[in-house]
C-alpha cells in the first residue's frame, strides 16, 4: 500500500541527515505502532507519507503513486490527524457537510457511531470544545472517511482516562481488512492493546518490524528465572521484570513499552532474533 523507498530527508543543511536511505512498507490490514525516541522523526515521517514534505531523495509511494504528486485519488484516500490542529469556528453538521464531499468512502452512519461511542453530540460547536472533545469529534470523522491509509499522530495527547479507553475501542470497531491505520506515539501503554504490527525506528534505523504475534512467539515478558540470559531488565516493586528470549515454550503477552527499551538498548540482538532490515 504504502511504499517508503531509499528516504532522505533534513531540515537545515548541512547537520546531520534526519533520514538517511529508510525504507518501509505498510500494507493494508494492520493497525501500526510507529514508536521512537522523542525526536527521532516520527512526525516528519508521517509528514512525508502524507506528501507534506519533500524528501532530499528518495520516493514515498501510495499505491504506486508518488504522494508529492498530490493526486486527487491519493489525497481522498488517505487522511492525517495531526499531533496539534485547529477546528473552524463552524458547527460539526457544517465542517462534514463542508469536507466529507472530498472522501467518496465517506460514511455519516459510521461518524454518528464513533461519535456515540465517544459520547460526543452531533451538533457540537466546534470553537467551544475542550482539546480532548476536539480530538474525539476530529479523529471520528477521520475514521469516517473509511480512507485506506488513515495515520495519526500522538492520538491520546490531551484523551483522560476514559477518554484513552474510548480510543481503543474507537480503533477496533474502524479497523478493516481493506485499510491501514499507522499511530505514531510515545505513551505506548495507551494503544499496546490494539496494535498488530510495530515499527521502532531511531534515526534512519528500523530497529524492528514486526507483527506482534511474532514478538510473542520469539520473546517472552516476565519475572526473571534462574539461568536467563535477558535482553532487558526493569525492576519493579515485585522484583525484577526481563525480556528473554522465548524457545517456543511459553506463551508470552506483549509488554509493549518493555519491548520499546529492550529495542533501544540492544538493537543488534533484537535485528538478529526478527532479521529486520535496516
Amino acid at each position: 500500500m504504502l511504499h517508503v523507498e531509499n528516504l532522505s530527508f533534513n531540515y537545515r543543511k548541512p547537520s546531520r541527515e534526519l533520514f538517511s536511505n529508510f525504507s518501509l512498507d505498510i500494507n493494508a490490514g494492520g493497525v501500526y505502532g510507529l514508536l521512537g525516541r522523542n525526536g527521532a522523526g516520527k512526525s516528519t515521517l508521517i509528514a512525508l507519507m502524507t506528501g507534506l514534505l519533500t524528501p532530499d531523495a528518495g520516493q514515498v509511494t501510495y499505491n504506486g503513486d508518488d504522494v508529492r504528486r498530490r493526486l486527487p485519488r491519493t489525497l481522498s484516500d488517505i487522511y492525517l490527524v495531526p499531533e496539534e490542529f485547529d477546528l473552524p469556528q463552524l458547527s460539526l453538521k457544517q465542517f462534514v457537510k463542508l469536507n466529507a464531499p472530498f472522501y467518496p468512502k465517506f460514511s455519516h452512519d459510521d461518524m454518528m457511531r464513533y461519535l456515540d461511542l465517544f459520547e460526543m453530540e452531533a451538533d457540537a460547536q466546534l470553537k467551544s470544545l475542550s482539546m480532548g472533545q476536539k480530538k474525539k469529534v476530529f479523529m471520528s470523522f477521520a475514521l469516517a472517511t473509511n480512507t485506506g491509509l488513515l495515520l495519526m499522530d500522538e492520538p491520546t495527547n490531551g484523551l483522560d482516562i476514559p477518554g484513552k479507553s474510548q480510543f481503543r475501542k474507537f480503533i477496533a470497531q474502524g479497523m478493516s481488512d481493506e485499510k491501514a491505520i499507522v499511530i505514531s506515539t510515545h505513551q505506548v501503554r495507551d494503544i499496546d492493546s490494539i496494535l498488530d504490527h510495530v515499527v521502532i525506528i531511531d534515526g534512519s534505523r528500523v530497529l524492528l518490524n514486526t507483527d506482534l504475534g511474532q514478538v510473542g512467539s520469539r520473546l517472552a515478558f516476565r519475572p526473571l528465572r534462574e539461568g536467563d540470559k535477558p535482553l532487558y531488565v526493569q525492576q519493579n516493586v515485585m522484583g525484577a521484570l526481563g525480556v528473554v528470549p522465548n524457545d517456543g515454550s511459553e506463551e508470552a503477552n506483549v509488554d509493549l513499552e518493555m519491548l520499546f527499551n529492550a529495542t533501544l538498548q540492544q538493537p543488534e540482538a533484537i535485528n538478529r532474533l526478527f532479521n529486520t532490515e535496516k
